[in-house]
């Protein structure tokens, strides 16, 4: 379906979300018909925020708001769901567009199998009424649902229309782009010399498949790196939770700026606990690169001051692998919990390929080799 069709059908002037590659036919109609406008469209940290914020728009407009997502965020807005929106509460009434990944029969990414078995299912469960919008979906049929969900709507109640691959289609082109000079895997090669043996947990998209690739090119092991294939914004805690646990191993942590809004918490809480062996890297696009490229707002943040506010001892900021270099070496002979902002383009190698072990495979291997440190 023509994606200026479907947007015309759905008749809502407010989207609000988190981007997904599967619904990149709607995220680049939003930024090339809107861009960032608060009145009409926000990329919020996760899609829990994404809920309330259009539950506050609904409070001041009496309109019907619009949450785009991956399938991946239904465990973000399984709470604003059940306790703001829903019926039985303040009676909010939300459309859910939900890219679905992992899909039964359709082979995906490991993190997207059981994720795909149970969308449906969530949203039954968050009494959330769901229909199915593949490419053989016409506009008639989406104008009688949705002619069905008015109705439903109108009494209060949420509905999703759940997003197949290859559905949305005829998407203008948008150039997602910015004026920083290093490349990710690049950075990423850096990090890795500079790491040596010591373990790594990546975060979540192309930076844990560049760092598989880099350790493929360079024959060594993939034992040292735990790769967060899912759970996006989780990584930094992770790798808290292991710094905590090996206290005489330095463990470093490489992670996105998309990643750090998700859950910017965590941020507080590994200041809070002060491990004097990790190291936190946030390498920062100002985009959701992963899944297309749309903007976050880490771009106009000032994540060096943000660490400090929150108890890193040391924060810094690099734009060239000059700085970056020396930034490493002094985070390795700092002996305290640092922050090491990378400022990076956007963009990655057309035939950048994925992991070519299990995810179970990569934790044992991790697991093995940490308890031999």
């Amino acid at each position: 379906m023509k994606i200026d069709r479907f947007v015309e059908i759905i008749d809502s002037d407010f989207y609000t979300g988190v981007p997904d590659s599967q619904l990149k036919p709607l995220c680049n109609y939003l930024m090339d018909h809107y861009g960032i406008d608060p009145k009409h469209h926000i990329i919020a940290a996760n899609e829990g925020n994404c809920t309330a914020l259009a539950a506050g728009y609904h409070l001041a407009t009496g309109k019907v708001p619009v949450v785009y997502m991956q399938n991946s965020g239904e465990g973000n807005i399984i709470n604003p769901v059940a306790s703001l929106l829903n019926d039985k509460v303040y009676a909010i009434p939300v459309i859910f567009i939900i890219g679905w990944r992992g899909e039964p029969g359709i082979h995906d990414e490991p993190q997207h199998i059981y994720q795909g078995e149970v969308t449906l299912k969530l949203l039954e469960d968050m009494d959330i009424a769901a229909y199915v919008v593949g490419q053989d979906t016409t506009e008639e049929e989406l104008q009688e649902k949705m002619k069905e969900y008015r109705n439903l709507l109108a009494e209060g109640k949420d509905v999703a229309f759940v997003i197949r691959k290859g559905a949305l289609t005829e998407a203008p082109k948008v150039n997602y782009h910015n004026e920083n000079t290093m490349v990710r895997e690049e950075i990423i090669r850096h990090i890795a010399a500079a790491t040596g043996e010591d373990p790594v947990v990546s975060t979540t998209g192309k930076a844990s498949r560049e760092l598989f690739e880099i350790r493929e090119g360079n024959g060594q092991s993939h034992k040292y790196d735990f790769l967060t294939v899912g759970s996006m914004g989780h990584s930094s805690s992770i790798a808290l939770g292991i710094a905590i646990n090996k206290p005489g191993q330095r463990i470093w942590c490489i992670d996105g700026d998309g990643a750090v809004l998700m859950h910017m918490g965590a941020m507080a809480v590994i200041g809070a606990t002060r491990p004097k062996n990790l190291v936190h890297i946030v390498i920062n696009n100002g985009a959701h690169e992963t899944v297309g490229g749309m903007p976050t707002v880490a771009g106009e943040l000032d994540l060096v001051e943000i660490a400090k506010a929150c108890g890193y001892p040391k924060a810094t900021r690099v734009a060239s692998f000059e700085e970056l270099d020396q930034a490493l070496e002094d985070a390795r002979n700092y002996g305290d919990l640092s922050l090491i902002e990378v400022l990076c383009s956007i963009g990655a190698r057309e035939d950048l390929g994925r992991p070519t072990t299990t995810a179970l495979e990569n934790k044992k291997g991790f697991m093995d080799y940490l308890s031999c440190l």
